[in-house]
């Protein structure tokens, strides 16, 4: 099937797979969540962070790199990443839907940046003000590559969406350094925390210079080598305790593995080395096996932001970091373009509905750094963990969070020779190249979807549609996951998938030992928790029946909006014992005998990315299952 767009749009763009993403305009999304992300996103979250780029000390910061600015530098050594962030959701968001002011803050941004970068085209307001002696001494904790691999993804980004090209010729000239320095000047440093690397590659792909790839597969290939000085976190932190394809484990720092991850499968389409893919479909395989949480967050541990061991997946100390999550989806869209397998489309399904959509107030202003499945009444607040926030001193996620939003619409469909691919179900249109398609549906609250062929450019081709590993019933998907209708399509066409979304119980692997005795309840790609708020009784003496009802019920609930409520048979428990050890001897039979019985009463859950718009109480994923 030929006359699609070229080049793409969006935030991939490779020049090989099995299939073609499309840009982030070809995809109007009209209604659902996705569409009420994208309205509070742009009326909300990027005015948000416009002005923390002022009050953070990110634009001052680059002023007095600039010479221009007064006063001492404030924030983090990668304190420029968040502006960086913030001009790639501002490119998005402008051609998704056009507006002067964006197109403004990227150019007076570039003006700024390009008036702060050193002649030889270095760039880094906290070593050019507070360390300039260190520059690029401290790699394993300095960011440096990692702040400009955020420019590299910000300057294609404003490429790609018509915000003009001064960002990229400021972005060229650092890589331009880069590869002066670290791959033809004899330096085998690497920084601490991947991301330059898949940001090379897509600068690569977008200007068509070599040395930017060959700079990437430099780094990737050198990672594990023991070239990264300790930072006093060890190897494993950043992944430099193996090989890449050596390491058969996800491990150390989860976002750096993820972005490493990103990296690896890119340089896999680029230059067609099997190894790269093989192993990286390895550690993916391991890691959603047993590393995975069930809303898709990603690191169980928040001592070194991290991966836990294998089953360690605690839900009131999960960190499942939002950044986690985002670079989760990044990871997921490559592999699925390099295999076009649909088991990557249902974690990226997974992770948008559940751990990523929980990361932002129904109001867009307020975030979660981290993503934790449980909370308790008396939880002690520290610097992340708590409700959501305005900001963070280190704001890594609230910038990450709004591209990716503002990009939402390059995730939902993908071409190949044989036609179209429909990955994420959204209402709204698909236009790419000859074929105009219609969708019309409330998913994720109903599980109906038609398609309505717009536009056809004459003679067969293929719909293919993702059917979800939770759905039974209806089309049949090929060995990949996808039901494929080929025809002679016609405007006007029209083909409808029913998706099943019964309810459903799910119970935990045996070894995950935080949640022996637990149960959860999903229904269609959303999982769903009990809020203190909502439950008849106090929600810690609560435990769903052996077999409990589950019935979906549809409601205008305050403060969430429309949603679709769970209700679940459940039991109050007796009361246990409040004085001395919180163990207890068995009982014998006839002691067991003059206890209270449980107390029969429904339980009502919410979707878990809805959870703390409310008083901001108790919350369990996992609850008690008799």
């Amino acid at each position: 099937m030929s006359g699609f767009p070229d080049p793409v749009r969006g935030p991939l763009a490779p020049t090989a797979g099995v299939l073609r993403p499309l840009g982030v305009h070809d995809v109007t999304i009209t209604g659902g969540p996705f569409a009420r992300w994208q309205e509070i996103n742009r009326s909300a979250s990027i005015p948000l962070g416009l002005e923390q780029m002022e009050a953070s000390g990110a634009l001052p910061n680059l002023r007095l790199a600039a010479g221009e600015g007064d006063g001492d530098f404030r924030g983090y050594r990668f304190q420029d990443s968040d502006l960086y962030k913030q001009l790639e959701a501002v490119a998005w968001e402008h051609l998704r839907a056009p507006d002067a002011a964006y197109p403004e803050f990227v150019a007076a941004s570039a003006a700024l940046l390009a008036r702060a970068q050193r002649p030889d085209g270095y760039l880094n307001s906290h070593y050019q003000v507070v360390k300039p002696e260190k520059i690029f001494a401290e790699l394993e904790y300095s960011h440096e590559m990692y702040c400009a691999g955020h420019l590299f993804q910000a300057a294609v980004a404003a490429s790609r969406a018509g915000c003009g090209d001064e960002l990229l010729a400021v972005a060229r000239r650092f890589a331009d350094l880069l590869v002066e320095r670290f791959l033809t000047g004899g330096d085998d440093g690497i920084d601490g925390h991947a991301e330059v690397e898949t940001a090379l590659v897509e600068l690569y792909r977008h200007t068509g210079v070599g040395a930017y790839l060959e700079l990437a597969r430099k780094l990737v290939d050198n990672r594990g080598k023991g070239l990264i000085a300790d930072s006093g976190m060890g190897p494993l932190y950043s992944q430099d305790h193996l090989p890449v394809r050596e390491a058969g484990t996800a491990a150390g720092h989860a976002v750096r593995q993820l972005y490493l991850e990103a990296a690896v499968v890119d340089l896999y389409l680029e230059t067609g080395d099997e190894s790269l893919l093989e192993r990286s479909v390895r550690r993916w395989e391991d890691m959603v096996a047993t590393k995975t949480y069930l809303t898709g967050g990603l690191g169980a541990r928040h001592d070194g932001e991290s991966f836990g061991e294998r089953y360690e997946l605690p839900s009131d100390r999960a960190y499942s970091e939002s950044c986690a999550a985002i670079a989760s989806v990044h990871w997921n869209w490559r592999l699925l373009l390099a295999t076009g397998h649909g088991r990557y489309a249902d974690l990226i399904e997974r992770t948008l509905h559940n751990a990523f959509a929980a990361s932002t107030s129904a109001d867009g202003v307020r975030f979660f750094y981290v993503n934790p499945l449980q909370r308790r009444a008396d939880l002690f607040e520290d610097r992340y963990l708590g409700r959501r926030r305005e900001w963070f001193a280190c704001a890594c996620c609230p910038p990450n969070i709004m591209r990716l939003v503002a990009s939402l619409g390059h995730y939902v469909a993908t071409t190949d020779d044989e036609g179209l691919s429909v990955h994420q179900y959204v209402p709204g249109e698909i236009r790419a190249g000859a074929v105009t398609l219609e969708v019309e549906t409330r998913y994720p609250w109903d599980g109906r979807v038609r398609f309505t062929v717009r536009e056809a450019p004459g003679g067969p081709w293929t719909l293919k549609l993702r059917i979800p590993a939770w759905s039974e019933g209806g089309l049949v998907p090929d060995a990949d996951g996808y039901a494929r209708v080929r025809r002679d399509w016609k405007p006007g066409d029209v083909l409808d998938l029913d998706l099943d979304l019964t309810p459903r119980l799910v119970l935990p692997h045996r070894r995950i030992d935080a949640l022996r005795g637990c149960a959860a309840v999903e229904r269609g790609p959303l999982v769903y928790c009990f809020e203190q708020i909502d439950q008849e009784a106090d929600l810690e003496d609560l435990a769903l029946a052996a077999e409990p009802r589950l019935r979906a019920v549809e409601r205008d609930v305050p403060g969430l909006g429309p949603t679709v409520v769970i209700e679940a048979d459940a039991v109050r428990l007796p009361p246990a014992p409040a004085d001395g050890l919180p163990y207890f001897r068995s009982s014998s039979t006839s002691a067991a005998a003059d206890r209270p019985a449980p107390t029969p009463v429904t339980a009502t859950a919410v979707p878990y990315y809805q959870w703390d718009n409310r008083d901001g109480g108790v919350m369990r994923v996992w609850t008690p299952h008799l």
